[in-house]
């Protein structure tokens, strides 16, 4: 099966975004792509007045044109992550949605993890503007069985676990990933969360500068199961592509069975534990 991931320099032009990701989108489908897969914030990246500013339903226009684009091509499409506005919700939710091939909406995932953090002298509160999601996905399109993830669950390995648990072959992980972290942990991670749960890892991530201090590391990768970088991205707004080869997946999964030989009765979690 041949997967893209696609490369932006999303800023708060929606516009603009919507239709750079659209010729992306469409020169990796002519690649051959059956997969494809957007960054995180696609629609709009900035500060939380413009997220605000460029938040949509679901049903909203920008989710309703990559669900056109699957349909036309006849790919799935993994819509990165948006600013998603939910009826009865405060706050935004950053939402990834999975779309089959026929244009129909098949998973939706709500990033469960948020990016507060203080790194390379820029203080990150997602929480003060999104909303938590608590679900754990995994969808199926072409008799793929897809895990959805965004950005900073990167670092929290029993999320994919789980997913590998529940049958997931590949995971996407749209992102946007800083260039401070990005240069140190980005491909660590990557290859991290492929090598233990042995997925298929297609990570797709901004690129550049956004209002008002984003600066996004890129170097959008597509891992194999081994830990093995089928493709890296070079430093623009591109799309990448490789094929994924599940039967090698599965001769990994049976002559190193790790995922078989857990013992879980063993992993209780202490009782009480802070951060």
């Amino acid at each position: 099966m041949r997967v893209a991931a696609v490369q932006l320099n999303a800023t708060a032009n929606k516009d603009r975004n919507l239709e750079t990701a659209e010729h992306l989108v469409r020169a990796a489908a002519a690649d051959g792509a059956r997969l494809v897969v957007l960054p995180e914030k696609w629609t709009v990246l900035g500060d939380a007045e413009a997220l605000r500013a460029g938040a949509e339903p679901l049903e909203g226009p920008s989710i309703s044109a990559a669900r056109a684009w699957a349909r036309e091509l006849g790919i799935a499409l993994v819509a990165g992550s948006f600013a998603e506005r939910v009826e009865g919700q405060e706050r935004l939710s950053n939402t990834s949605v999975l779309i089959s091939p026929g244009g129909q909406i098949a998973a939706v995932y709500r990033k469960i993890h948020m990016f507060d953090v203080d790194v390379g002298g820029v203080s990150y509160r997602e929480s003060e503007t999104e909303e938590a999601g608590s679900e754990l996905v995994v969808g199926e399109v072409t008799d793929v069985r897809i895990g959805l993830s965004v950005c900073y669950d990167l670092r929290f390995p029993e999320l994919y676990r789980i997913l590998a648990l529940r049958d997931a072959q590949l995971v996407s992980v749209p992102a946007a990933f800083t260039l401070e972290t990005g240069r140190d942990h980005w491909q660590v991670l990557l290859r991290a969360r492929a090598i233990e749960n042995q997925l298929f890892v297609i990570a797709a991530g901004q690129i550049g500068e956004a209002p008002p201090h984003y600066r996004s590391f890129g170097r959008s990768m597509i891992v194999d199961p081994w830990g093995v970088v089928l493709a890296t991205a070079p430093d623009h707004e591109c799309q990448i592509a490789a094929d994924l080869d599940f039967a090698l997946q599965r001769r990994i999964r049976a002559s190193l069975p790790a995922l078989a030989n857990r013992r879980p009765e063993s992993y209780a979690w202490p009782e009480a534990v802070s951060a």
